[in-house]
C-alpha cells in the first residue's frame, strides 16, 4: 500500500488553475472568482502558520492528528477570514460571517475546537427523514475553509502511516475522500484518494467502492462527460454513492481539488440520478 510523501502544499498552482478554468468555463467563473480569494487566504495562513506556531509542539501529540489546536495562530487568521467573507461572499454566508465577527474570542475558539475534534460532516441516509444535512452548514463551511491550511500543515509534520489494508478514511486525520485520483505510476495508472480536509493522498484499489466496499465491477459504473474528458464520475448501485476522478493520465494540468469545484454540470447530472457523493467539496459543487 502506498501513502503519497507528503510536501508542501502547492497553493499558487491551485490558484493559477482556478484562472484558467474561469476564463474556460463561464459556468464557473463566479465560483472559482470566489474560491480564488478563500484559496489566496489559505496560502496566506499557510505560509504564516511557521512564524506565528510559538512553542506548540510540531507533531500531534502521540501522533494524534485530532489533538488540541494551536490556537493563537488559528485566532488571529480566523479573524481575517471572517472579515474576507463578509465582504465578497452571497449574501447568506457573508451574513454568517458578520454575525460571528460579533462574537468574543472565546467563542471562536469554542466553534474552531468543536469542528477540529468532530470534523466534516457526513451525509447519511435517514429511512424517513431523507438527507441529513450539518447542523449548520454555514458555519461549518467558515470553520473547514480556515481550518484546511492548518490540518495540511500538521498532515506535512507527522510521517506516513503504515497501511496494512485499504483505507476508506483518511490514514491521518480519518476523514472521508473528496477525489478519487488516477496518477501515472511507470506504465499505466494507479488510483489514489484524496482527503477531503488535509488534502492527503493513499493508494486505493481501482474496483472498490470507497464507501461501503463493493467490489463487484457491475454494480460499479463509471461515467465519462466529453464536456470533462479528464473527470469521471465513480458510482456504486449498492450504496447509491459516487466519487469525481481526476484522471491526471489525461491532463497533467488539472490540478485535482480546483477542477473538482469546477465540474458543476456533473453534480447536476448525479443528483438527476439519485447519487449522493462520499463527501461534498468546499463550495458544495
Amino acid at each position: 500500500m502506498t501513502f503519497l510523501p507528503a510536501t508542501k502544499v502547492n497553493y499558487p498552482a491551485r490558484l493559477a488553475r482556478a484562472v484558467v478554468l474561469s476564463e474556460r468555463l463561464t459556468f464557473a467563473s463566479e465560483i472559482l472568482t470566489f474560491y480564488r480569494k478563500i484559496a489566496a487566504f489559505q496560502q496566506r495562513f499557510y505560509d504564516d502558520i511557521p512564524k506565528n506556531w510559538g512553542r506548540w509542539p510540531g507533531v500531534p501529540a502521540q501522533g494524534q492528528f485530532r489533538s488540541e489546536l494551536n490556537l493563537p495562530p488559528v485566532l488571529q487568521s480566523f479573524g481575517d477570514f471572517l472579515s474576507l467573507v463578509q465582504n465578497s461572499a452571497p449574501a447568506p454566508l457573508a451574513s454568517e460571517a458578520h454575525s460571528l465577527l460579533s462574537l468574543k474570542e472565546s467563542d471562536w475558539s469554542q466553534l474552531l475546537e468543536g469542528f477540529w475534534k468532530k470534523g466534516i460532516s457526513e451525509v447519511t441516509k435517514e429511512s424517513a427523514q431523507g438527507e441529513k444535512a450539518p447542523e449548520n452548514p454555514l458555519k461549518e463551511f467558515l470553520c473547514r475553509a480556515c481550518l484546511q491550511p492548518y490540518a495540511e500543515f500538521i498532515t506535512s509534520a507527522m510521517l506516513p502511516p503504515n497501511l496494512a489494508m485499504t483505507m476508506c478514511r483518511c490514514p491521518h486525520c480519518n476523514s472521508l475522500p473528496l477525489l478519487s485520483v488516477l496518477r501515472q505510476v511507470g506504465d499505466g495508472g494507479k488510483r489514489f484518494l484524496q482527503c477531503a480536509f488535509c488534502s492527503q493522498e493513499w493508494e486505493f484499489r481501482r474496483i472498490l467502492c470507497a464507501f461501503c466496499g463493493e467490489e463487484d465491477e457491475q454494480k460499479l459504473p463509471v461515467f465519462v462527460s466529453e464536456q470533462f474528458a479528464h473527470i469521471r464520475v465513480e458510482s456504486c448501485q449498492t450504496c447509491k454513492r459516487y466519487l469525481r476522478s481526476i484522471d491526471l493520465t489525461k491532463d497533467g494540468n488539472a490540478v485535482p481539488l480546483v477542477d473538482d469545484l469546477s465540474a458543476i454540470p456533473l453534480s447536476l447530472w448525479a443528483d438527476e440520478q439519485g447519487l449522493h457523493r462520499i463527501q461534498s467539496n468546499l463550495l458544495g459543487t
